[in-house]
């Protein structure tokens, strides 16, 4: 992985690079960024695209080695009002269990929880190169005061979080207030240093393609490390016309700057069919060089057991 962040390059739009000087900043910078950008998308020529993806490429990736990847880019995750000290430790130890049982098989990334239980997942975790991911800054909604944000960011770090999932000002951002937008998600990234952050835009409240590559290009200007789709707390959650479109951003992100933005699709993985959709996705747009487990995740719950079925060659409740 680069250690390098976005604001140290000096590529010609480099926005928010020194955040600090607000004031010498002109007006329309981060208009200035997306202009760059082919952001005019068809909604309509977007969803050919990706059904003809589907049809013509997901059944040559419908492997035993692909389902393995799988299971080894899922951010195992919890995030309930019922989710409790214990309910979370339990939790970390069924990957903990999971490495003796099935230790010929890839781990899960990432355990994904609240920021009040990073300490009980560190605590708890015995399985190395596992992520301890929080989502911060008034998830789901991100609708609280900035200091908010970076006091409840800092305080996940403190606590033993090395992921940090934000969602992206999506208010804000419809009113078309990109400064704020890309702002905020730079005063995140600082507290955050050199722990990854991931934004995560919530395709579903954005509705059109265009709006979805603006807020992925703002996301990635503003510092993120991934971009995520969806909170998994509205619908539709993930869909594979936004991963496409998010996928499309990162590859010309990627060209125009040399930075490699990760992606991860979340909410709404219900089936291993749904996992290979978006991994075949990632593999037609991005190419070879995001599919590892730095670049390419999924949050979901409910696919580790199904990926894990097939794998095994049965059902296994195993998380």
């Amino acid at each position: 992985m680069t250690e390098h962040h976005h604001h140290e390059h000096d590529h010609e739009c480099s926005c928010g690079h020194d955040h600090h000087h607000h004031d010498e900043r002109p007006e329309n910078m981060y208009e200035q960024a997306l202009n760059l950008y082919d952001c005019n998308l068809s909604d309509e020529q977007v969803r050919e695209t990706v059904r003809r993806i589907i049809a013509e490429k997901v059944h040559e990736n419908d492997t035993l080695e692909v389902k393995k990847f799988l299971m080894g880019s899922v951010e195992l995750t919890t995030l309930k009002t019922t989710d409790s000290e214990e309910s979370v430790m339990a939790f970390t130890e069924k990957v903990n269990q999971y490495e003796d049982t099935y230790p010929d098989l890839p781990h899960v990334a990432t355990i994904c929880v609240y920021p009040c239980f990073a300490k009980t997942v560190a605590e708890t975790l015995e399985v190395g190169g596992v992520e301890i991911a929080c989502v911060s800054g008034s998830f789901p909604s991100s609708q609280t005061f900035p200091e908010i944000k970076i006091a409840e960011t800092a305080l996940a770090i403190k606590d033993g979080a090395t992921e940090i999932d934000m969602v992206l000002p999506v208010g804000k951002f419809l009113s078309g207030d990109y400064e704020d937008v890309a702002d905020e998600i730079a005063e995140m990234k600082a507290v955050c240093g050199e722990r990854k952050m991931k934004v995560i835009l919530e395709t579903g409240c954005l509705k059109t393609a265009s709006n979805i590559k603006k807020a992925a290009i703002l996301a990635m200007y503003g510092g993120a490390d991934y971009i995520k789709t969806s909170t998994g707390k509205l619908e539709p959650a993930a869909t594979p016309e936004a991963a496409y479109v998010m996928c499309q951003a990162i590859k010309e992100y990627f060209t125009k700057t040399g930075i490699q933005i990760g992606f991860k699709p979340a909410g709404g993985l219900n089936s291993v069919m749904d996992a290979l959709i978006y991994y075949t996705i990632v593999k037609e747009v991005l190419g070879e060089k995001w599919l590892t487990n730095q670049w390419f995740r999924m949050g979901t719950s409910r696919l580790a057991n199904l990926l894990l079925s097939e794998i095994v060659g049965e059902e296994t409740k195993f998380f």
